[in-house]
């Protein structure tokens, strides 16, 4: 007798967009493995559509919106009883982590965390501090190359922190799309390696020819204008990175390419100077195949690069920092340049973008790279064994969690008081 599919229950923070970020492009190569197991998914949110959602329904995943603070979901997950709830980022395990386990206790629960956002936010502070203190300055090294225990020093006493790792231990599991955020878990803040499952990009290495350095043209910067760190990135590179790119090659030309393109980056806009703000990309491959060079020149940011990954699987060398390469490579050679000032970045995209043979041997390295650490044939598998792992011996592996059990005790009382105390609020109004 056949068994029945695993159901499973994703709370999204919004509706999955994977043209326009990489958290949404990696939630659906969670959601697509889920699907190759045959099992039934459920995606629910209570954010609004969004303009580049994803066509769920079309590979065969219901969909449900759902509302904060209101017990009508408690009806929904009763009825819907799930055997895995995965929740997409921590702020939906605060939200709705007390009424899944209300509901379902024997559910298993997942935090996809996409990246360690007490991290981003922690460097963007770090970032502020030393802009202030070096208003002129162009060397970004000391921001660059902190110990994980500097690391955990920035983050410790955030109100950030405390909540996103709370969430961390309050899960079964969480899914870590980097292995550094994964040893500055374990090493510094003291998280059980049992808690925590890597789970990279997961993208099918390309095996077709790229287009050669003959038939590419201009320098290409990609990237959702509502993620900070790729506005910071804009900005650099239109007041310090790009002038020296054009003193070099004056005839040089920037597309760059973001969804929810906001009006101050449309007044960037500068074509006399090769600086075009193009907005969203419809195809966002087909435009990074044409590029000869991607920039990105991130100052901060958390998790890993879906525009590098992106960038590896056209065939296009990038030139980015030590923060935009954090988590991506390994011991071989970077597929392009990693650089920590502007002047470096400008002389590394100058030298890429004119030097055939260097180019060419980039290309093959980000394509051998793709194969080494985000082969979807390795991740998947082993996301569903962890998972499938984790359910088998689900009593045991709470007990062990005696810190999680106890946060979820305290947390989630309040955090119910709370919820219930706005939805009574709210029937009154």
């Amino acid at each position: 007798m056949n068994q029945p599919a695993t159901k499973v229950l994703v709370i999204g923070y919004v509706w999955p967009e994977p043209r326009s970020s990489a958290a949404g492009g990696h939630m659906m190569q969670i959601l697509e493995t889920f699907l190759t197991q045959g099992w039934d998914i459920t995606f629910s949110s209570p954010a609004a559509l969004g303009e580049h959602k994803a066509d769920l329904a079309a590979l065969g995943i219901a969909e449900c919106a759902i509302e904060l603070n209101n017990s009508s979901f408690d009806d929904f997950i009763c009825e819907l009883a799930p055997d895995i709830v995965l929740f997409d980022r921590f702020m939906m395990e605060e939200q709705f982590g007390w009424r899944v386990e209300k509901c379902c206790p024997h559910a298993l629960r997942v935090l996809e965390t996409s990246d360690l956002q007490s991290l981003r936010d922690a460097r963007h502070q770090r970032l502020r501090d030393h802009l202030k203190a070096h208003p002129d300055g162009e060397d970004f090294s000391a921001l660059f190359t902190p110990a994980l225990k500097q690391e955990f020093q920035l983050m410790a006493d955030t109100d950030l922190a405390k909540r996103e790792i709370a969430a961390i231990y309050r899960c079964d599991i969480s899914l870590m799309i980097s292995d550094v955020e994964i040893r500055l878990l374990i090493e510094q803040f003291k998280v059980p390696a049992a808690l925590l499952h890597w789970c990279p990009l997961m993208m099918q290495p390309p095996t077709a020819a790229f287009a050669p350095f003959e038939d590419r043209a201009h320098f290409l910067s990609i990237g959702n204008f509502r993620h900070a760190p790729n506005w910071d990135a804009v900005l650099w590179m239109k007041n310090s990175v790009w002038p020296l790119i054009r003193q070099q090659l004056p005839g040089a030309q920037l597309h760059i390419y973001g969804a929810y393109t906001p009006p101050k980056a449309t007044a960037l806009h500068n074509a006399a100077q090769g600086f075009h703000v193009m907005n969203w990309a419809e195809d966002a491959l087909q435009v990074m195949s044409a590029a000869r060079i991607c920039l990105a020149p991130l100052r901060f940011g958390a998790g890993i690069k879906g525009k590098l990954a992106d960038a590896m699987l056209c065939g296009t060398p990038n030139v980015t920092t030590p923060i935009g390469a954090e988590a991506m490579g390994d011991d071989q050679p970077w597929p392009g340049a990693i650089e920590q000032n502007a002047p470096a970045l400008a002389a590394a995209a100058v030298a890429l973008y004119q030097d055939r043979e260097r180019w060419t041997q980039a290309q093959e390295q980000g394509r051998q790279l793709l194969a080494r650490r985000y082969d979807q044939a390795l991740h998947g598998p082993a996301l569903v064994a962890c998972l499938e792992q984790c359910r088998r011996n689900l009593a045991a592996h709470r007990r062990d969690n005696f810190t999680g059990s106890m946060l979820r005790h305290h947390a989630h009382k309040s955090t119910q008081y709370m919820s219930q105390w706005i939805e009574a609020k709210n029937r009154n109004l």
